[in-house]
C-alpha cells in the first residue's frame, strides 16, 4: 500500500511540475550545454549522484528502484539529460502496468503526455516527441480520436518526410474515423491520402532500414482509403488542381496513377492528363496508351497515329509486338487497308517469332477478301487455301492452347469453303497441283478439295 502511494506520488509531483515549468518561457528550446546551473539545476551535485543511481538501476530493468532518483532527477533537473525523458517513458510505462485503479492509470496516462510536452520544451524536435506521444495516446487511449488527430497532424507537418510510418498510418486511421463521424470530409481523407502516400514513397526509395515498415504501412492505408477511392472522389480533388497547372509533371502523374489504380480510366481528366503529360514527355508507354483510349473513343485514325509513334519509341522488336498486332487488326477490320495491316502482322511475327497470333489475323484477312479475288465459283474460293495455310502455321508455331483452339475452329470452318472436286476438274485443275492465288494476297499454295 505505501510503495503504491509512493509511485501516485510521482504522478502528483509532475502535475505539479509541469504548471511551474509552463510558467516560464526559456529563450532557447535546447539545454545551454556551457550553463552547468541551468543544466544541472540549484545542486548539481545531488543531480549527478541521481542521474547515475537511477540511471544504474534502470539499465538492470529494475524500474521499481529507479523511479524515486528518476523523479528527484526530473524534478530538479530536467535539463540535464534527455534520457530523462526517453527513460521516463518506459518508467511511466511500466507504473502503469502496475496499476489496477482506473483513476489512477489514467492519471499515469497523463503524466506521460506531459513528459512529453516537458521533453519537447527542453530538446526540441518536436516532430518526432509528437509522434511518439501520438503513438502512446493511441495505446492507452484508442477513442482519443480527435486528440490524436490533431497531434498527429502537428507532428506530420512539421517532419513531412521524415515521419514515422506508424505516425502516418495512426494519422489516417483517426482521420477515417472522424470522416465516418461526419466531422471531417471525403476529400480530407484524399488529400490526407495523397500526402501520406508520397511520404511512404520517398522513405521506401531512400530509407532502407525501414523500407519494409513503411511498406506495410502503406499496404494498411490502401485498404483503409479502399471506400473512398470512386472516381468521382478523385475527379473532385484533381480536376480545381489540373485546371490550374495542366502542364505540372508531377501533378499529370499523381492524377493517372489515382485514376488508374481506381479503375477510373474512362474519365475525361484521366485521358487530358495522359495526353498532356504525353506531350510533355512522349515515351512509347505513353504513346501506346493514347492509342488504346482513342480506340475505346472511336477515334481510329488518331489511334493509329499514337500506334506508329509508340512502334518508333519503343527500344526493341518484342516490346512492338503488341503495337504490331493491333495496328494490323485495326487495319484490316476498320479499314480494309488489307496490305498494310499485313505488313504489320508479318512485322509481328518477325518481332516474336513463336507467336500463331499474327497469321491467324492474316489467315482472316485472306478468307474475308476470299469472294473480292475471284469472278467465278473457283477463283472466288481458292483463297482459302492459303488462309488455311496461316491458321496451319500458327498451329506449327505455337503450342499456346487458345492459339491451337482457334486455328483449328478457322480451319475446319475454311474448308468447308474449298472448291469440290468437280469444280476444281470443270475448271482444268487437280487436287495437290500449286496455285498461286492472285489479287492483293499473291500467295502461293496447294489445291484442295472439300
Amino acid at each position: 500500500m505505501k510503495a503504491t502511494k509512493v509511485l501516485f506520488g510521482l504522478v502528483l509531483g509532475i502535475s505539479l511540475f509541469a504548471i511551474s515549468a509552463n510558467g516560464s518561457n526559456p529563450s532557447n528550446n535546447k539545454p545551454k550545454k556551457d550553463d552547468t546551473k541551468s543544466v544541472f539545476g540549484e545542486d548539481s551535485v545531488t543531480c549527478v549522484r541521481n542521474l547515475s543511481i537511477y540511471f544504474e538501476y534502470f539499465r538492470q530493468r529494475n524500474y521499481a528502484m529507479a523511479v524515486e532518483p528518476w523523479r528527484w532527477v526530473y524534478l530538479n533537473c530536467p535539463a540535464a539529460r534527455q534520457n530523462t525523458f526517453i527513460h521516463g517513458a518506459t518508467l511511466f510505462k511500466y507504473l502503469h502496468g502496475l496499476e489496477n485503479d482506473p483513476i489512477r492509470r489514467e492519471a499515469y496516462v497523463d503524466s506521460l503526455m506531459t513528459l512529453y510536452d516537458q521533453r519537447i520544451k527542453y530538446f526540441g524536435r518536436e516532430g518526432e516527441v509528437l509522434g511518439r506521444k501520438a503513438v502512446d495516446l493511441y495505446t492507452y487511449r484508442p477513442n482519443s480520436i480527435v486528440e490524436i488527430f490533431e497531434i498527429t497532424e502537428k507532428s506530420i507537418g512539421i517532419d513531412g518526410n521524415e515521419s514515422a510510418a506508424n505516425v502516418l498510418q495512426i494519422n489516417f486511421h483517426c482521420l477515417v474515423g472522424l470522416q465516418e463521424a461526419g466531422l471531417k470530409d471525403e476529400t480530407v481523407v484524399l488529400e490526407a491520402f495523397d500526402r501520406a502516400m508520397n511520404i511512404i514513397d520517398f522513405n521506401i526509395k531512400n530509407n532502407s532500414e525501414a523500407a519494409n515498415q513503411y511498406q506495410v504501412v502503406k499496404n494498411n492505408i490502401e485498404v483503409m482509403f479502399r471506400p473512398y477511392a470512386n472516381c468521382n472522389n478523385i475527379v473532385s480533388l484533381f480536376m480545381p488542381r489540373f485546371e490550374q497547372n495542366p502542364n505540372d509533371t508531377e501533378l499529370l502523374e499523381k492524377i493517372i496513377d489515382f485514376l488508374s489504380n481506381a479503375g477510373c480510366t474512362e474519365e475525361k481528366l484521366y485521358y487530358n492528363a495522359t495526353l498532356n503529360l504525353h506531350k510533355i514527355k512522349p515515351t512509347a508507354q505513353s504513346a501506346f496508351l493514347m492509342a488504346r483510349m482513342e480506340t475505346a473513343l472511336g477515334n481510329l485514325q488518331k489511334a493509329i497515329q499514337f500506334y506508329e509513334q509508340a512502334i518508333s519509341l519503343f527500344d526493341k522488336e518484342e516490346e512492338k509486338f503488341t503495337t504490331y498486332l493491333l495496328l494490323a487488326d485495326i487495319l484490316y477490320r476498320q479499314f480494309n487497308r488489307y496490305s498494310e495491316a499485313r505488313n504489320y502482322a508479318l512485322k509481328a511475327a518477325e518481332a516474336k517469332p513463336n507467336d500463331g497470333r499474327p497469321y491467324l489475323v492474316i489467315g482472316e484477312m485472306y478468307a474475308a477478301t476470299a469472294k473480292q479475288c475471284g469472278d467465278n465459283e473457283f477463283t472466288e474460293r481458292v483463297a482459302y487455301w492459303a488462309a488455311v495455310d496461316k491458321f496451319q502455321q500458327a498451329k506449327n508455331i505455337d503450342d499456346d492452347n487458345a492459339v491451337q483452339q482457334r486455328a483449328d475452329l478457322l480451319i475446319d470452318t475454311w474448308t468447308k469453303h474449298f472448291p469440290t472436286n468437280d469444280n476444281i476438274f470443270f475448271y482444268g485443275f487437280e487436287v495437290g497441283q500449286s496455285y498461286t492465288v492472285g489479287c492483293w494476297i499473291n500467295e502461293r499454295t496447294r489445291i484442295r478439295a472439300r
